[in-house]
């Protein structure tokens, strides 16, 4: 059974989160996508690794997702990026860490290049997406559709089984989060591993990423046949594999 704590960031926002702690050792920290959550294959495959390989881990649900307080549709990027900022200061503190960011936890990962860049040694994203928020869902939006997101400040968009409550001022946020015309510095090991099929995300987005980075040692790893989300027992090894690396 896994363990979760809660952190109160304010008297009425509480994170939930996923911790293993180690002195002295490097932390690995996973942060998930957009609308997911810690209950996944992806958040308890990285704590096993970290505990099999005495590292410290920290996993957390943004506010509106999983069992944080908040509503999803008061969210967005600047919100998500201060909770995720917060947390790493009151429970990594000053150790070194290596990101995972699956998704749109790659965009909020990005975000914290601003905060913590001594203390970033690594960073794997997992089918990457920053900036989707405009590029890949309101620039497809139809007329109809941004009429209706202006018109009621929000626009339910179904997407195969699930329905995302997408508001005006999550857009709106996220122009305000511009990532790829950023140029970071750090010389450190960043993989970017994508699924081929990747439905929901291209691949260009990983190659975009991998360009922000000017002096790191970067690797591009595209899963054949691998879809978005990337959490099959197979894919996990091979993420672990390459998480390994990035360690060493």
């Amino acid at each position: 059974m896994t363990k979760f704590n809660y952190l109160k960031l304010t008297k009425t926002k509480k994170i939930r989160y996923l911790v293993h702690m180690e002195k002295n050792s490097p932390y690995i920290v996973f942060l998930h996508g957009f609308m997911s959550d810690l209950e996944g294959k992806k958040p308890k495959a990285f704590f096993g690794f970290a505990k099999k390989n005495k590292f410290g881990f920290l996993a957390l649900e943004y506010s509106g997702h999983g069992k944080s307080s908040g509503k999803f549709t008061n969210g967005n990027i600047s919100k998500w990026t201060n909770e995720t900022y917060l947390s790493i200061k009151k429970i990594v503190k000053k150790n070194k860490f290596i990101l995972i960011g699956s998704s749109m936890g790659a965009w909020i990962s990005l975000n914290q290049f601003k905060f913590f860049k001594k203390q970033i040694v690594g960073f794997l994203g997992i089918g990457s997406a920053p900036e989707f928020l405009e590029n890949l869902m309101w620039k497809k939006f139809t007329k109809k559709m941004k009429l209706e997101t202006i018109q009621n400040g929000i626009y339910n968009l179904k997407h195969g089984d699930y329905i995302y409550p997408i508001t005006l001022q999550l857009i709106k946020d996220g122009r305000k989060n511009k990532v790829l015309n950023k140029k970071i510095m750090s010389k450190i090991q960043v993989t970017m591993i994508h699924g081929q099929k990747d439905e929901v995300v291209p691949v260009s987005y990983s190659r975009k990423v991998l360009k922000i980075f000017k002096k790191a040692k970067k690797k591009l790893i595209i899963v054949n046949n691998g879809d978005h989300s990337l959490s099959s027992t197979k894919w996990l090894k091979l993420i672990q594999k390459q998480l390994k690396l990035i360690i060493n």
